[in-house]
């Protein structure tokens, strides 16, 4: 395409040569704004004035560095002809030729539309409209395109069209400025919907001028979300663009100047009017972001009504490809790979209301902080005005309590997603502020659920402002934005006008006084709730105890805990062998879990000494079966002696861990004389729920029923009170929970193996029977139906003095008579002798007292098991009689 910048032409030139160019602006009826094609930045651009003709003048402002001049309005038709161009001309390719050029510098010529005389001609189009009339001093009979352009005046007269009809053609354009008192009520009062425009001046990139329509309103509107380089003025009255401000400024020109748009008018801070600009062809304030030309803007990016993601996608997008105002940008989390940067990991400390301690698949520890986010906190001097105190954050900050609370009971133990959004550089301490490490900053997820925003939305944190070009900021740095809006809105936490809570909370570690006045309270209470704090080490920790907000040092009894190293008078103490791992171990288990105390005694320092409970879990007990821990000569007169001491022996055995380098002890061959006893038998009722195909059944005691009859009773109306959240619970082996079986209603289980999450093997302690579901069907067991509460019900059993056959089949029939004989049925059970796996009975119908076990051997469906016990034979002589292997088991396929 030719340039349009060609050189001058004089009046008496020859024929003008054809030009071509695109229509950036029509300033009247009679003169427009040439632009040619843009290469490597915004093009050339030129006036021309139509030659010959003459329309009406637009409006124009007074001067106000002028104050002698005054408004000038519309001439009649002005604002037609106008449009009539802006119409048919605007954005199109054009050709032109200059017939003169004055000495100001001012050109004037013919315009066709298209790219060659053929196509219409645009003074003639505008005076057949009448919107134009022909200067006809200085004619030329013998110019034919002068003659044409007398012809359709004369025409258009006669036709009354346009100015020489009867109407004035006036139209009033009213500057909101100056119009308009409060131009905030006047965009409330449009609602947020679209308003049909046109677009009269590109200020820069993201601020221009518009006419609303149909009222013909004149307003400058600040694009919502975004702000584009600027041209800054100096002292000497010039503008120097910032970088790719022109650039921008005609990215915005070449789509939207003196375009038919729709404008949502948003918002009005501060007298100035923020919107969002549509046209057809899509979204400027995307597009200028898309295409790196702008930044988002937090000031005005709520007000926004498309969506803010929307605007920070097309953000990230220019980032990534680093176009324009971005070409020199690196991303926060530049130098992470990608499996440092969105991870899984679990929770195992909040240490703060926005920071936790998260455990890796690798089994790497790593302090996360949400990003962006900053926890309750109070001025310097408030904190500082009782010296004579010690000052406690936790619960001494308003709202810093309750914050830690709810991410406690939200994450502890739970797995969650992290997305790293940047990593915080070390600083050195300044004047007023301390020095702080590097910190990993991220967005936590769980379920779905941004932390931080569920934090700030109830008005337990509040977002941290930065300044535009900070970009070390969450991902999610609107929503945050939004969630702190609505926690003021609605008066949450820090944003309450109601009185702060406090927590008086005593510590009552070491102070000997108060712990023995505390003592016999314990004692009492039998099981206490309490929060573990703190693990000094495996066996000494500091405990929360909500009922009496009191903080405690507890010491586990019953057990001797490898020490770990610390300070002593005499200098430090060396730590002894696995005191790591023991303390690594009781942190991952209890650390800020709700957990039962027992509390027995008390040391001479203060010190409470009991047994800790966490879902049914001794931990004193889970420290010895791992090894970690022996027994103390005091557990002798706990109940808990005969598991520890078992599960002791087995450790030894194997020499794990604090046993390495155990040797046993040569033991002197004592030869026990045992009397033969006889057999007494001591029926008790029971009642029959589980039959295995391997002829194992489980039983219930009757006289325990009633207990757990009560027990399922309040533990589903809890659980009916206080649903678990689905999903939450992560299911290990050996884990006590609650199962929803098939009937819908919850039973405590033990997991026995997790496949996956849709495939978990459970045993249902108090019935027998065991199943595959899914872990969103299971749930942690409430403390207080725990097995430490009541043990669990179903009790495994075999049947004495038969043989299993070997032969699927047979052995099908034989369960098949006994589920239909007594499953569900409340039977007499003697226990006769011990099994490898469980003990073996005899057990008797309920009613009649007949021998289930005999009457299978009668049927011919078992056989007799032979016992060399003496006390038994009479037994096995009763149950001979009935044994037909003598004569006839060859015949029946029966063989020994």
């Amino acid at each position: 395409m030719a340039s349009v910048s060609a050189p001058a032409q004089s009046a008496t030139a020859p024929a003008a040569p054809l030009q071509r160019g695109i229509v950036k602006m029509v300033l009247s009826g009679c003169a427009i704004i040439v632009r040619g094609q843009p290469r490597g930045g915004p093009p050339p651009e030129r006036q021309i004035n139509l030659s010959n003709i003459r329309a009406g003048a637009m409006a124009r402002r007074a001067a106000q560095a002028q104050p002698d001049t005054k408004d000038t309005p519309d001439e009649p038709y002005a604002f037609q002809a106008r449009e009539f161009l802006r119409k048919k001309l605007i954005g199109k390719e054009i050709c032109f030729t200059v017939e003169i050029k004055t000495a100001l510098g001012r050109e004037y010529g013919m315009v066709y539309l298209g790219r060659d005389t053929t196509g219409e001609n645009i003074a003639e189009a505008l005076v057949n409209e009448g919107l134009a009339t022909v200067r006809r001093e200085g004619i030329r009979g013998n110019n034919p395109d002068q003659a044409r352009l007398c012809d359709l005046e004369d025409q258009s007269k006669a036709s009354k069209k346009g100015m020489w009809s009867e109407g004035s053609g006036t139209h009033t354009i009213r500057d909101l400025k100056y119009t308009i008192e409060n131009p905030r009520n006047f965009v409330d009062s449009l609602h947020q919907k679209p308003i049909n425009a046109i677009i009269e001046h590109v200020r820069d990139g993201s601020v221009v001028r518009a006419l609303l329509l149909p009222d013909y309103y004149l307003v400058t509107v600040m694009l919502s979300g975004v702000k584009c380089p600027t041209f800054k003025r100096e002292a000497d009255g010039t503008e120097s663009p910032e970088p790719f401000a022109a650039e921008a400024k005609f990215f915005t020109e070449s789509r939207l100047l003196q375009r038919d748009v729709q404008i949502i008018l948003e918002s009005c801070p501060n007298q100035i009017i923020l919107g969002t600009i549509m046209h057809p062809n899509g979204n400027i304030t995307e597009l200028l972001l898309k295409e790196g030309f702008a930044r988002c803007v937090d000031w005005s990016m709520a007000v926004y009504t498309q969506g803010a993601e929307k605007l920070r996608a097309a953000e990230r997008s220019a980032k990534e490809r680093k176009v324009r105002i971005w070409k020199d940008y690196v991303a926060p989390t530049a130098n992470l790979d990608q499996k440092d940067r969105q991870f899984v990991a679990k929770v195992m400390q909040v240490v703060n209301a926005d920071a936790m301690v998260v455990k890796l698949n690798s089994g790497e520890y790593k302090t996360i902080h949400l990003s962006s986010i900053r926890p309750p906190r109070i001025e310097g001097e408030e904190k500082n005005k009782d010296k004579d105190k010690r000052f406690r954050p936790l619960y001494d900050i308003p709202y810093m309590f309750e914050a830690r609370e709810f991410l406690r009971k939200k994450l502890i133990g739970k797995k969650v997603n992290v997305t790293v959004d940047y990593i915080r550089a070390a600083t050195g301490p300044g004047e007023s502020t301390p020095a702080f490490a590097e910190r990993t900053c991220a967005t936590v997820t769980i379920g779905g659920i941004n932390i931080a925003e569920a934090l700030v939305s109830k008005g337990l944190a509040t977002v941290i402002r930065y300044r535009q070009d900070d970009d070390q900021r969450s991902s999610h740095y609107d929503e945050l934005l939004a969630a702190e809006a609505r926690a003021i809105k609605n008066g949450k936490g820090l944003h309450s006008k109601k009185e702060v809570p406090i927590h008086r909370v005593a510590d009552i570690s070491g102070e000997t006084q108060k712990a023995k006045q505390f003592l016999p309270f314990l004692q009492r209470a039998g099981r206490s709730e309490a929060v573990v704090e703190y693990v000094f080490s495996g066996s000494r920790l500091k405990l929360y105890m909500p009922k009496e907000t009191c903080l405690i040092t507890f010491l586990l009894a019953g057990i001797e805990c490898p020490r770990s190293s610390r300070n002593m008078p005499g200098g430090m103490q060396v730590a002894e062998p696995f005191s790591d791992e023991a303390m690594l171990f009781t942190k991952e288990l209890v650390l800020q879990r709700e957990v039962e105390v027992e509390v027995e005694s008390m040391d001479k320092a203060g010190n409470f000494i009991g047994w800790l409970h966490i879902e049914g879990l001794n931990l004193s007990v889970a420290l010895v079966e791992n090894a970690l821990s022996k027994v103390h000569f005091t557990a002798e007169r706990s109940t808990y002696y005969k598991t520890l001491v078992s599960a002791e022996e087995g450790c030894r055995e194997r020499k794990e861990k604090v046993w390495a380098n155990y040797e046993e002890k040569p033991v002197e061959e004592v030869v026990h004389v045992t009397e033969e006893k006889e057999r007494v038998p001591n029926y008790r009722a029971v009642y029959v729920t589980e039959i295995s195909d391997t002829l194992h059944f489980y039983t219930q005691d009757v006289e325990t029923g009633g207990q757990l009859e009560t027990l399922m009773e309040t533990m589903r109306a809890e659980i009916a009170a206080q649903p678990p959240v689905e999903g939450s619970y992560a299911p290990r082996r050996g884990d006590y929970c609650i199962a929803k079986f098939a009937d819908g209603e919850w039973y405590r289980a033990r997991v026995e193996k997790v496949e996956s999450p849709a495939k978990v093997h459970v045993f249902y302690i108090d019935y027998g029977n065991r199943e595959v579901v899914s872990s969103t069907r299971l749930a942690v067991i409430p403390p207080a139906f725990s097995i430490r509460t009541l043990p669990a019900q179903a009790t495994e059993y075999a049947f004495a003095f038969i043989q299993i056959p070997q032969d699927d089949d047979a052995r099908g029939d034989v369960v098949d008579c006994i589920v239909r004989d007594i499953q569900n049925t409340q039977c007499l059970l003697n226990v006769e002798y011990s099994g490898a796996t469980c003990p073996l009975v005899t057990i008797q119908f309920g009613d009649t007292k007949d021998d289930v076990g005999l009457g299978l051997v009668k049927e011919g469906l078992v056989m007799v098991d032979v016992r060399k016990e003496k006390h038994l034979q009479k037994m096995l002589n009763i149950w001979r009689y009935g044994d037909f292997r003598a004569d006839d088991a060859d015949e029946f396929g029966y063989r020994r």
